[in-house]
């Protein structure tokens, strides 16, 4: 994306032209036409493009670091007025939007047991909620069908129907916790008895709710384990009726 920040050349828009600059405290400020927009630690141009034939321009706005993505910034113009903006997501950021010839989707990525809000953006609608998504497994997968060998991120094992249903009733309203400590992981191992284990964190949060999961296949049954903020892991169900080598293979990973 071309930047004042960066030396690059202002981008053109609707018969002006959007420039980015830095201030003395690095944060960059987006103007248009010399009036400013917007102000962030972090401004990048995404695109323009033609939506029911208005021209809109994208930029991704935010504070930057690591805890939150950027906002989707949608700037357009109405014919002989000033120009509009709105920012699409929430205070962490907007999942990245989707564009058809007459609308901006905005369609989150779902973690298992998470639901969250589509958002659309029209000329004529602006910026509102087209519905809620809410995370759902493949239908008719089993435990039969299950190969852990197989799987890329052990977050993958949740979009098996079996597996999914069984982590629900396992961990209840810690699903959602437990999961997204898997997310960033270095895949799945297999112990010698054939029991598939992983271990994972948090994103840009490593070390603080690392998570901990056993699939075992052929007794079909699950066992999680989370970092807790004092003393031992919590566990699902109870870490003591644990099959020793599951025990050591969580303690490991999550037992510094």
């Amino acid at each position: 994306a071309a930047t004042q920040a960066d030396g690059g050349e202002p981008v053109a828009f609707a018969g002006g032209s959007f420039t980015i600059t830095e201030t003395a405290d690095f944060e960059k400020v987006l103007s248009f036409d010399g009036r400013e927009i917007a102000r962030d630690y972090f401004v990048s141009f995404d695109r323009t493009v033609e939506v029911a034939g208005v021209e809109v321009a994208l930029f991704e706005i935010g504070p930057g670091g690591n805890a939150c993505g950027p906002n989707s910034y949608i700037m357009w113009k109405p014919e002989d007025g000033e120009l509009q903006s709105v920012k699409a997501g929430d205070d962490c950021g907007s999942p990245p939007p989707s564009i058809s010839p007459d609308a901006i989707h905005f369609v989150p990525y779902l973690m298992p047991g998470e639901s969250l809000p589509v958002q659309i953006w029209t000329p004529d609608g602006g910026l509102r909620i087209a519905g809620t998504l809410a995370f759902t497994p493949q239908p008719g997968t089993s435990w039969a069908d299950l190969d852990p060998a197989a799987l890329s991120y052990p977050v993958d094992a949740f979009s098996n129907a079996d597996v999914f249903a069984d982590a629900r009733a396992l961990l209840g309203d810690k699903l959602g916790e437990v999961t997204t400590g898997l997310t960033v992981s270095a895949g799945i191992e297999r112990l010698s008895d054939g029991v598939f284990t992983a271990a994972g964190c948090v994103p840009h949060a490593c070390g603080v709710s690392d998570a901990f999961m056993a699939i075992d296949v052929a007794g079909r049954k699950l066992y999680f384990a989370q970092q807790a903020e004092t003393g031992a892991p919590e566990a699902w169900p109870a870490a003591d009726g644990w099959p020793e080598e599951i025990r050591k293979a969580m303690q490991a990973a999550l037992v510094q």
